[in-house]
């Protein structure tokens, strides 16, 4: 603190434009809500009163306009690639992506013997975290949010509004 330490009452709050921000949008991630299988299940567990992610200010939003997270939960086929990269250019900056699930991730067992499939949502747009699991537990998507709101923590607004 050096120079302003003593110089205000106990009443004044003072910290830097960067961390108030970042506060503010890692306190209130609103993702949208649409799953393409699986996955979807363990998404919407996590939604439930047993997980609760309403208290890490997670609130799901139908429109793309209001959202800033996107979660993909469930295997990503060509034909469903083009909605998801629609969806995400929608999203207003900035944005974040969790890929959940093995077939989000790396397109799970289906790729391999699937002419359909792709190897991985990021090959589509840029992912921030990736939950593990076929399907991953609710637990493990709440870690998943909590490692995305410590990406948000450490983000500067000047980088993150130049990209």
């Amino acid at each position: 603190m050096g120079i302003i330490e003593n110089k205000f009452r106990d009443n004044v709050i003072i910290t830097s434009a960067d961390k108030f921000m970042n506060w503010a949008r890692l306190s209130s991630l609103w993702p949208i809500t649409f799953g393409i299988a699986c996955c979807a299940i363990e998404m919407m567990a996590t939604a439930a009163s047993r997980y609760d992610q309403d208290r890490l200010g997670i609130i799901p939003r139908p429109s793309p306009r209001q959202a800033d997270l996107m979660i993909v939960a469930g295997t990503v086929t060509f034909k469903m690639a083009s909605r998801i990269k629609r969806l995400y250019e929608q999203m207003p900056e900035p944005k974040y992506v969790i890929a959940m699930g093995c077939c989000a991730t790396s397109g799970g067992p289906y790729w391999q013997h699937g002419y359909h499939v792709m190897k991985g949502v990021d090959q589509v747009i840029p992912v921030d975290v990736y939950v593990p699991g076929c399907p991953p537990r609710p637990e493990s998507l709440l870690e998943g949010f909590i490692k995305l709101q410590d990406k948000i923590r450490r983000e500067s607004i000047a980088t993150t509004q130049a990209a």
